[in-house]
């Protein structure tokens, strides 16, 4: 038995799909995205907080496997380089609607996402749910929280991808949590 640090062993359904995919064979790699597109797509929705971005971010997700799956060496499963490849899809548009924002001297934070995105949140009862309060946050409190307490990287981890210093992202983090409790209790 493999000590718990070593990754799993790939499928080998999947193993096949992904070798496929690799030499161009476009049906293999519709079984590899019919078996992650929920996960990804779940992932994108969290990390932007709109459901038209996490549409966008998950399309990009996976035009950019398709064009590196050539990288993919099979070292960890094809569901976490795809979940990795997604966090730096994102963080990359996000490093880059940010200085675009700067150049053009608009806010420093992107609009809240749209209404009806959160309205779609609310319970029969009237309370919200974790998702549409953490859509609420701010971009960079969201994708703290995000990465950190739901896909569990590490503050370092979250600083090293996104360009931000770890301390940052923990004052972020605290924001997110004190936010998202004020919001939960209502």
């Amino acid at each position: 038995m493999p000590p718990s640090s070593a990754p799993l062993p790939e499928d080998p359904a999947a193993l096949s799909d992904v070798r496929g995919a690799q030499r161009g064979d476009a049906d293999a790699f519709e079984r590899l995205y019919r078996a992650h597109v929920g996960r990804i797509h779940a992932l994108c929705l969290r990390l932007t907080g709109d459901r038209q971005r996490a549409e966008e971010l998950t399309q990009d997700a996976w035009v950019r496997a398709w064009e590196k799956l050539d990288t993919f060496r099979g070292e960890s499963g094809f569901g976490t380089w795809m979940h990795r490849l997604t966090v730096n899809c994102f963080l990359v548009g996000d490093r880059s609607r940010r200085r675009r924002s700067l150049r053009e001297e608009l806010h420093d934070e992107l609009p809240e996402p749209a209404v009806e995105a959160l309205e779609e949140g609310f319970t029969r009862e009237g309370r919200m749910d974790l998702d549409a309060a953490i859509a609420k946050l701010s971009p960079g409190a969201r994708t703290a929280f995000v990465l950190h307490e739901i896909e569990g990287y590490s503050h370092e981890e979250i600083a090293a991808m996104s360009g931000v210093a770890a301390a940052t992202i923990r004052a972020q983090l605290f924001r997110a949590r004190k936010r998202l409790m004020g919001e939960l209790e209502r």
